[in-house]
């Protein structure tokens, strides 16, 4: 069934309702009710019972469950870094060591060297970058929300230019399967390569954020924000400051994603699972702090278990965004905004604008949904569709499917990987969502720019 304009309303009433009320998981509810009452032929009672049946039915795909215990796990993690004073003594070591780090900029220097550096996982990236640099920023009296957009900024879009993880193996199985199909020839392999420099929205996204942070660059929102006091450590440390106790858990955290990549992947990295990776990596990390700060008498037994179920229960908000915002981009699906979007294209517009048009099409996909990788699976058929009946450049069209995926993704309230960055830096959701959103929107436009000038230079 067709629902035309209604299935671009949904998402937008979701999206308005967060804004304007602050309050994401009341307005997650109202647009998945919304959303469920038009499926349901509005039958009130009809979408009441789909609400409640349809968050357990997302407990039976696997990925979805694993992503909510890694969140729950994430937050015991963080925990037990600050309660075994590893986050004190990190920050008094760097204090102690670099002069230059241990200021304004150079903390926000570190959240942006660590998300460049660690490719992986767009959400092992923000929260590396977030725990890290927390302390650091806020002795240095840098806001959460500015570190929060820090670690968005560098997160999804580092990783879809080095594709050596899982992004690379959902985009290479995309570009495969139209290449099976005969909608486009070529390698694979090398078409994904030869996108990366047409990658606009995430090359202008890093640009931009490096400008904020060496040039107090600030727009919008972003400018009165105000930082968290920074207390101190309480706790007393023997001999000098080291920073193992809070490196060694995230590096052990950060080599167990690959490890675990190659294992589900039996060999071949790119063909792991994300999810399934990610939610090991968190177990072998929490194992393995266990052993370091017990056996290391920095935490008892009982102090250990005491952090760690306050981790989970302060987790509790965050997953369940998550869960609400899997559940909207769902019945989002289910109404065919994409595939609506999609039809308005495919009129006669010419082909130099085409490559502007799959870009700004991902992008509303993406922020009406909250996922980048739902969206690269919805957009890159039809993009590369398109690109093979007028003609058009295939890198240019995939790179213009995954800029204008990381473009609504990073602009949207409902994106899991917004919701982890706000959560890892430690600010308000709906906070960081509305400081970075002029920042996205300057990028967004850059994008459609350099996008509009390739695809006259290129068609």
């Amino acid at each position: 069934m067709e629902y035309g304009i209604i299935s671009i309303a949904i998402p937008l009433l979701t999206i308005i309702l967060a804004i304007i009320t602050k309050d994401v998981i009341v307005s997650l509810i109202g647009g998945i009710f919304a959303g469920l009452l038009v499926l349901n032929g509005y039958d009130p009672f009809s979408a009441f019972i789909a609400l409640f049946n349809g968050i357990v039915e997302l407990f039976s795909e696997g990925w979805i469950t694993k992503t909510l215990l890694f969140a729950l796990m994430i937050g015991a993690i963080i925990k037990l870094l600050t309660l075994s004073g590893a986050v004190d003594q990190f920050v008094t070591y760097l204090s102690t060591k670099a002069e230059k780090i241990d200021s304004p900029k150079g903390a926000m220097l570190l959240a942006y060297t660590i998300g460049i550096v660690i490719f992986i996982e767009s959400s092992i990236t923000s929260l590396v970058a977030g725990t890290v640099a927390k302390p650091l920023c806020d002795k240095n009296s840098v806001s959460r929300e500015k570190l929060a957009y820090i670690c968005d900024s560098t997160s999804a879009p580092i990783c879809s230019l080095v594709p050596l993880n899982a992004w690379g193996a959902l985009l290479l199985g995309l570009i495969v399967t139209a290449i099976d199909s005969h909608v486009i020839s070529g390698d694979a392999i090398s078409l994904l390569i030869a996108s990366i420099p047409y990658n606009f929205y995430s090359i202008f996204t890093l640009l931009i954020v490096l400008a904020v942070i060496l040039f107090n660059y600030e727009i919008g929102p972003l400018k009165d924000t105000v930082a968290k006091p920074y207390h101190g450590d309480h706790t007393k440390h023997e001999g000098r400051p080291t920073p193992l106790p809070m490196l060694l858990p995230i590096l052990v955290m950060v080599l167990a994603v690959p490890a675990g990549l190659y294992l589900t992947g039996k060999g071949d990295i790119l063909k792991g699972s994300g999810s399934t990776s990610v939610y090991y990596a968190v177990i072998v990390t929490l194992l393995f702090m266990y052993l370091y700060y017990v056996g290391g008498k920095m935490l008892t037994h009982k102090n250990y278990f005491k952090a760690f179920y306050e981790g989970l229960g302060e987790m509790i908000p965050v997953v369940m965004i998550l869960l609400f915002a899997l559940f909207i981009g769902k019945v989002i699906g289910d109404l065919g905004t994409a595939k609506y979007l999609a039809h308005l294209l495919s009129g006669n517009v010419s082909p130099v604008l085409m490559p502007m048009l799959i870009f700004l099409v991902a992008g509303i996909t993406a922020f009406s949904t909250g996922t980048s990788w739902g969206t690269f699976s919805i957009m890159m058929p039809i993009g590369l569709a398109l690109a093979a009946s007028m003609g058009l450049d295939i890198p240019l069209v995939i790179a213009a499917v995954i800029s204008g995926g990381i473009f609504g993704d990073h602009a949207s309230p409902i994106s899991d990987t917004t919701i982890i960055s706000s959560m890892a830096a430690g600010c308000d959701h709906v906070e960081h969502v509305r400081t970075q959103l002029p920042y996205a929107l300057t990028g967004g436009a850059f994008a459609a720019l350099a996008f509009l000038i390739s695809g006259w230079i290129l068609v």
